[in-house]
């Protein structure tokens, strides 16, 4: 059972004597920052889960850090910025920044704990079962100690540059999220300097956790820390001084990109600027070593402009994420998820003319469980038919280093009209599209960066192929990015078609993005800023009147989070008219379901599993075409400030399949979660376990 925050449970009491119900009552509505928070708890959870292998729970409690990490490189950083500039305004719940900074500070602190609590009593101790230890100082052999010794005067020491702090050394300017030693000295140095305190950044060239040779330690795989062995052999760092301590810390920062789009001339070059100064944003958060002293955690705090609630004590290394190579340093497929291979969908091999299997029907593929081949095939033979004239593309998240990229460079040497989107400001992945921005450029593509102050977030490939003395357009639209790495861990749809319609609908998108011109109408095609939200808003209505005319009103909508208050406003308005309604939302949720007379029909799941669930999908039992996927998630962000696609699954199999394939989330009584009105999210527990994606992988997978 995860709580977000007991604070929101004081609902409003709700009686028939009621005149009316204002919906905007913040009672009815759950932080959004907590949510969030909510999620990471969900994650580590998985950690104890003994059903995951082993080092698939480590990994588990590996991604709660590294998504705690960018919780506070994004959202605590700005949290703190709206008070810092006194642009402090009350969430959908009503809380202020400074209120929600203090849960968050409660919450993390008790989260962190707990987090280590696992990693050293339960995933340490079942790991060394397994023959992988990761020895503490105290543990090493004689042997192991020279080995140790010597790796710090060969690798070490020759590159590592300890900063003793004096008013000609001032307190240095660390790197976000690096790993740091302050060092506690006695004695004069060969200047006669009397310092006190040295900073050691620990080289960032080098491993954070090292293997022993096999014949070092007891059969298995053996592992040393990298802050262990400069914690063992700080006294090397300062000769003919006095080391009284030596202790790890971590500092994180604002990660945030801070460029004003409006005001410059070119987005790439203004980016690029900005990328190094991210590794040295405002501090937001310091971890230390539980064992350090409080006079050198009051001295960092003061140098980094941080408090007592900024402080994480931590009982082990400060740098978790390192430990997610281990997996593939010991090499223990038996202690990892099972294998499989995904599955071509039936009518199209890769030896095929993909544009004949499409022309003859649409293909509606699930990633990982169905193969995400087909989309790159589909690339790869536009890049060499003669007949394709041209090929545009949106790229959000895709890695430099891509087939997909590949495919499009192809395309463009070999004289095809190659259009990227290339969306240069997707978080953390910035400098990734400005190289292969930079890339396709070479080749020959015309690159362009989308729209000023929208980022280009939906997932459009569009190709023109020559058929006879005809023009015809090809269509891929997908939930998830371009990325073949991502397609093997998240689930995501994508829609393969021929449908003229849909084409034209897809390429007046694109004439928008890299035109001038006013928005023109859609047939099919709904689209973010424009009309998304507001066909959402009717088909949402659409059910409260089928309700009304005494049909059954049904809503499921899966997405990865939900927090747009007209969309909000809205369910809890169906659920008062008796509209019955599902929503699967990974991560976010603002919405209180199961509250008396105003969402006692909204049901909340959550499913953490195996895979990261990402498909978004909107089904209303009562519209023309009653499932839509899209790239949009249901936040204030996407509905307003991006460019999104929501697209129907206009074959009626093809819809009934996405229906059939939700109701197993919502039916799953294995890796999913339900939230109740007090905001606690609880595990689903039943005799019979069904777990969805085990039954997907069943299915549809080889």
């Amino acid at each position: 059972m995860i709580e977000m925050n007991s604070a929101d449970s004081d609902l409003p009491e709700l009686d028939d004597s009621a005149p009316s119900i204002s919906l905007d009552d913040p009672a009815y509505y759950i932080n959004r920052e907590l949510s969030h928070l909510a999620f990471n708890q969900r994650v580590l959870e998985q950690a104890l889960d003994e059903s995951h292998p082993i080092l698939e729970r480590l990994k588990f409690l590996l991604i709660f850090s590294s998504n705690l990490d960018e919780f506070f490189e994004i959202r605590v950083a700005g949290l703190m910025q709206s008070i810092k500039f006194e642009r402090e305004t009350a969430g959908l719940d009503g809380a202020h920044p400074k209120e929600t900074l203090r849960e968050i500070s409660r919450i993390c602190h008790e989260t962190v704990e707990k987090q280590y609590e696992i990693l050293n009593n339960i995933l340490f101790p079942a790991l060394e079962k397994e023959d992988i230890r990761f020895l503490r100082r105290s543990e090493w052999s004689d042997e192991q100690s020279a080995w140790v010794n010597n790796f710090i005067e060969t690798e070490v020491l020759p590159i590592i540059s300890p900063i003793g702090l004096d008013p000609a050394h001032p307190f240095p300017r660390l790197v976000n999220k690096s790993l740091n030693f302050i060092v506690e000295l006695e004695g004069k140095d060969a200047f006669g300097r009397d310092l006190n305190y040295a900073i050691v950044p620990a080289p960032r060239t080098l491993p954070r956790i090292i293997k022993l040779p096999e014949d070092l330690g007891n059969p298995g795989h053996n592992f040393i820390f990298l802050s262990s062995m400069i914690h063992a052999h700080a006294d090397q760092l300062f000769p003919g001084m006095e080391v009284k301590g030596c202790y790890q810390f971590r500092l994180t920062r604002n990660a945030d990109l801070d460029v004003d789009v409006e005001g410059i001339a070119d987005l790439a070059r203004a980016l690029r600027g900005e990328l190094h100064s991210r590794r040295f944003g405002t501090a937001v958060r310091l971890e230390v070593a539980d064992n350090c002293p409080s006079e050198l955690t009051d001295f960092l705090l003061k140098e980094t402009g941080l408090t007592e609630d900024d402080l994480y004590r931590v009982d082990g290394p400060v740098n978790l994420k390192r430990l997610m190579r281990v997996p593939s340093m010991v090499g223990r497929t038996d202690l990892l998820y099972p294998p499989f291979t995904p599955s071509m969908p039936k009518g199209m091999s890769r030896k095929d003319n993909i544009f004949d299997a499409i022309a003859r029907k649409d293909y509606l593929l699930l990633h990982p469980f169905e193969s995400y081949a087909p989309v790159v095939q589909l690339l790869r033979q536009a890049a060499k038919d003669p007949n394709v004239v041209a090929i545009k593309q949106t790229l959000y998240r895709t890695g430099n280093l891509s087939s997909v990229v590949d495919a499009l460079i192809d395309a463009a040497r070999n004289g095809k009209e190659v259009t990227a989107v290339v969306e240069l400001r997707a978080r953390f992945d910035e400098e990734e599209n400005l190289e292969l921005a930079s890339r396709l450029q070479e080749a020959g593509a015309v690159v362009v960066y989308g729209v000023v102050g929208y980022k280009t977030h939906a997932k459009m490939i569009l190709i023109v192929r020559r058929d006879g003395t005809e023009l015809k357009r090809y269509v891929h639209l997908g939930t998830g990015n371009y990325h073949s790495g991502n397609a093997r861990l998240y689930t995501d749809y994508s829609l393969l078609t021929a449908d003229p319609v849909m084409g034209a609908d897809v390429h007046r998108v694109f004439q928008q993005l890299t035109g001038m011109g006013k928005t023109e109408r859609m047939d099919k095609l709904l689209h973010a800023p424009f009309t998304l939200k507001r066909q959402l808003l009717r088909l949402i209505d659409r059910e409260v009147q089928a309700q009304r005319e005494g049909k059954q009103g049904r809503i499921i909508l899966k997405c990865n989070g939900l927090t747009e208050p007209k969309t909000l406003q809205a369910l809890y308005k169906a659920s008062q008219e008796g509209v019955q309604i599902d929503l699967i939302i990974r991560g976010m949720c603002c919405l209180r379901p199961g509250i008396p007379g105003v969402s006692e029909n909204i049901r909340v799941h959550s499913i953490i599993g195996r895979f990261l669930e990402h498909t978004r999908v909107y089904y209303f039992a009562n519209a023309e075409y009653n499932v839509y996927c899209a790239s949009a998630d249901l936040m204030e962000r996407n509905l307003n400030r991006r460019v999104e696609t929501c697209f129907p699954i206009c074959q009626p199999e093809l819809a009934q399949r996405v229906l059939t394939e939700l109701e197993l989330y919502i039916n799953d009584t294995n890796q999913r979660w339900e939230l109740d009105k007090e905001g606690v999210y609880t595990r689903v527990e039943a005799e019979e376990s069904r777990a969805a994606q085990a039954e997907l992988l069943q299915k549809l997978a080889n």
